[in-house]
Formats: C-alpha cells, structure tokens, sequence
C-alpha cells in the first residue's frame, strides 16, 4: 500500500501501471493483479487503507487531547496536507476525480463522511462541555470541511499566499471565532 502512495504521487493516476507499484514493493505484476484486479479498485483500496492509518493515528492523538479545543485542532492538523506535496493528499485529489461505478462512490462516500462524523462529535463534546458554541452541527461541519478543502488546494498547489502564514493557524482560528460561546474571551476557549 505504501508504494502504490509513493508510485501515485510520482505517476499521477493516468500514467500508473500495476508493473510500477509491483516493482516499488518488490512483487511481480501478478500479485498485484491477483489481490486487486484492476487499478480502480487498487486506487480505492490504497486510499482506504490510508485513511485507517491517518485514524488510527488521529483518535489515538485525540485520545491524549485534555480539550475539545485541543481536539479540533489535531482534526484541522489531520485535515490539512502537511506540505505541497503530501502523499496522501495527492491520493486523495487523483481518486476523487477518477469516475466511479456505484461501488466506488459508495466507499468514497464513506470515507467523505468519517470525516464528518469525526468533526461532529468534536463540536458535540464542546457544546455538551460549555467550550464550544451551540452551532447546528450539520451546517457548520459542512462549512468548516469545504474551507479545510479549500485551504488543502492552496496547500497542494503551493500558493505562494501560504508561505509567510500558517494554513492550520488560519483554519483553526476561523473555526474557534464562530465556536466561542457568546461572552467568553479567546483566552478561556482555546
């Protein structure tokens, strides 16, 4: 799975053939074929794999978090690309604008959504603990995923506007001004 990130990355997925992942991991063109068939369901696969990865390693940070604020910070850290060109992100910009079969979007969907499901019992931790404003989950997760996305674009495009300021410190900061419960200072929500 991890040399079919790398090999995507490089490749792109329109240039990728099943010979370059199985070189990369040391296995004949065979194998891979024999384990997924065709390079869509590798694509899926390969990125629902990562994403177990990135949520394990998120809800076993988010499990040390004190906070809720502390917590949607990490989810805004997982969220983001790490750099321009971040793997994972690459994968994910490239499997969303393949085409699909039902299946496909089905597991895409999935995925979409555990991300809101993530960022959704967040908000509902704060709200229920006070830290949080009392926002309508559902629309504010939807806006606050779209401006991760967008920020993420920026990211993976290099925009020069995020060099000299921090993409994470920009997100995070737009969500806690809308998450500060009315007449609470910054000081005592963050």
């Amino acid at each position: 799975m991890r040399a079919a990130i790398s090999v995507i990355a490089e490749k792109g997925t329109a240039a990728l053939r099943m010979s370059d992942i199985a070189t990369r991991a040391g296995m004949s063109t065979g194998h891979i074929l024999y384990h997924f068939g065709k390079k869509d369901r590798l694509l899926l696969e390969v990125l629902a794999w990562s994403q177990a990865d990135l949520w394990t390693r998120f809800q076993q940070a988010a499990d040390q978090a004190v906070s809720p604020a502390e917590k949607l910070d990490l989810f805004v850290r997982f969220y983001l690309p790490s750099h321009q060109g971040d793997e994972r992100y690459a994968l994910w910009t490239q499997v969303l604008a393949q085409r699909h079969d039902e299946a496909g979007r089905r597991i895409l969907t999935e995925l979409l959504d555990g991300w809101d499901e993530r960022l959704e019992a967040i908000l509902r931790e704060g709200r229920e603990l006070g830290h949080f404003a009392d926002v309508e989950l559902t629309e504010f997760t939807i806006r606050a995923v779209a401006m991760l996305s967008g920020l993420s674009e920026d990211v993976m495009f290099g925009r020069s506007r995020w060099q000299h300021t921090s993409p994470h410190a920009f997100a995070l900061s737009a969500l806690e001004r809308e998450l500060r419960p009315t007449g609470r200072s910054r000081g005592r929500t963050a």
